[in-house]
């Protein structure tokens, strides 16, 4: 302290001294506290990209693959635009929903079994998973081929909803190659082995860019080469991924295939279940979107405007969707270890970095409203209807940076059904009759049919916000050694 007291500095910046010491205590106390946050954010942000980079760029070169599908559709035609709009948004978006939701719920037992070291439950876990999945499939068969009367049911032209149905029964292979995938992702996702993903994704989408222009246009097969390139490509990522696993063996994770895969499977379903709740309520949100778009007057040109948008949008919602996996896997691992502190720093790190990427693909969006959609229609009015809807597109890739990321904190979390009720409220009480009442009744078209719904996400956003800023971390770590040692110690009696 005398020491303190006497340094020149800071008697020369204070007349009696005692002032310039409290600030000096302060400062050299606050000194080493942002050096120490700073580090340990810069060491979260290597956490965090090392699991969302990879993450990311497969989530873009799997959307990429009906993405580039659409584009070449815009290409041949605007009733095979609208074709392949409607069967990748509503049919096959019902279908990616519900097993991509239903396989997260191995995000939460994955990521948490994994942090706590259980490594060899991790493919137990994808086995049971692919049980329930394959099952779903067969249950959601009959969309698939009564999809031209379910899509007339909601409001769509006898014209589109036929060439849709024709195409979603073409589309078949693809709903079971979702069934084994999902379940795929999220084991080697647990384990951080996202760049087996990333690779094999990227190859497979290369393959798919060229033979899909050479069967949809060169040849002028159209959409019977849509559907070939799209059923092969998924197929291929199965494949690809599933030889890794099985030559690897995935460090212990993968031991073969058991028949414990079919034990305790009430409760795996219910947890799956809840997953698939929350995110088909998301995916199902903007789906619906489209389809009401449907019922407006001449209803052709708006669906082409609305499905180009939500092309970008998926885009977008790629990036999302990678720090989504990121967060889930952070969140997860951290509490299956017990960390607490890391889970909670690791949420305040990606909400942060996801935003701010959110803030620049609006402005770009806003920069280019003008040029992107002859990215995927040579129709002027098409192309005009979608420049006018570009300025709410800029809102909603804002808040759909956010939105994915406070999902993939539930996700390993395990708050699966609190964001579905949450879902429920925002989405289907709020945001969609808002839309219905700006869109039809205001007479506002789709752009108010999207602004009310857009009301609906910002609700949900901001909900989340304060449920993640309340939650007790402490309490959560709890609760995640209390579900493995619950899940593990089942698989382990019947393992001995």
């Amino acid at each position: 302290m005398i020491a303190t007291l006497e340094s020149p500095l800071l008697l020369g910046q204070q007349g009696d001294g005692g002032a310039g010491v409290q600030e000096a205590g302060l400062g050299s106390k606050l000194r080493p506290a942002i050096r120490g946050f700073v580090t340990e954010l810069g060491s979260e942000s290597k956490r965090l990209w090392r699991i969302a980079g990879p993450a990311i760029f497969t989530a873009i070169c799997q959307y990429s693959l009906g993405a580039l599908t659409q584009t070449f559709a815009g290409q041949v035609g605007e009733l095979a635009l609208a074709a392949v709009s409607i069967e990748n948004s509503v049919i096959a978006g019902l279908a990616f929903g519900v097993m991509l939701g239903m396989g997260s719920a191995l995000e939460t037992l994955c990521g948490q079994a994994f942090g706590a070291g259980q490594i060899r439950m991790l493919g137990i876990y994808m086995q049971r998973s692919w049980v329930i999945l394959v099952t779903t499939a067969c249950i959601l068969l009959p969309i698939y081929i009564w999809s031209p009367p379910i899509l007339e049911l909601f409001g769509e032209t006898t014209e589109i909803s036929e060439a849709a149905g024709t195409f979603a029964l073409w589309m078949i292979p693809q709903l079971f190659a979702y069934a084994l995938n999902f379940p795929i992702q999220k084991f080697l996702q647990a384990q951080r082995k996202l760049m087996v993903m990333a690779w094999v994704s990227f190859v497979v989408l290369i393959i798919h860019a060229v033979l899909s222009w050479a069967l949809m246009l060169k040849l002028g097969w159209g959409l019977v080469g849509a559907a070939i390139m799209l059923n092969t490509s998924w197929w291929l990522i199965v494949l690809g991924q599933l030889l890794y696993i099985f030559i690897t063996t995935s460090d212990g994770a993968w031991s073969g295939f058991s028949w414990l895969a079919f034990a305790d499977l009430w409760a795996f379903v219910k947890l799956s279940l809840a997953s698939a709740v929350m995110l088909c309520l998301e995916f199902w949100y903007l789906m619906v979107l489209i389809v009401i778009t449907g019922h407006l007057p001449n209803p052709l040109i708006p669906v082409d405007a609305i499905s180009i948008c939500m092309n970008i949008n998926g885009w977008d919602a790629m990036i999302a969707i990678g720090f989504n996996a990121a967060i889930s896997v952070r969140v997860s691992n951290e509490l299956g270890a017990g960390n607490a502190g890391a889970a909670k720093f690791a949420v305040l790190v990606v909400s942060v970095t996801s935003v701010a990427i959110g803030v620049a693909v609006m402005i770009l969006v806003f920069a280019t409203r003008d040029y992107f959609p002859y990215l995927f229609t040579s129709s002027s009015a098409v192309a005009a209807e979608t420049t006018k809807l570009a300025i709410l597109l800029g809102f909603t890739v804002l808040l759909n940076s956010l939105q994915p990321v406070l999902s993939g904190v539930a996700v390993g979390a395990g708050w699966q059904w609190l964001v579905a009720y949450i879902n429920i409220g925002c989405y289907y009480v709020v945001g969609l009759p808002a839309g219905i009442l700006l869109g039809f009744t205001a007479g506002f078209g789709v752009m108010g049919i999207w602004s009310g719904m857009i009301g609906g996400i910002c609700l949900q956003t901001l909900i989340l916000i304060i449920v993640t800023s309340m939650t007790n971390w402490n309490k959560e770590a709890e609760q995640a050694e209390s579900r493995v040692k619950r899940w593990g110690g089942a698989i382990a009696q019947q393992q001995q």
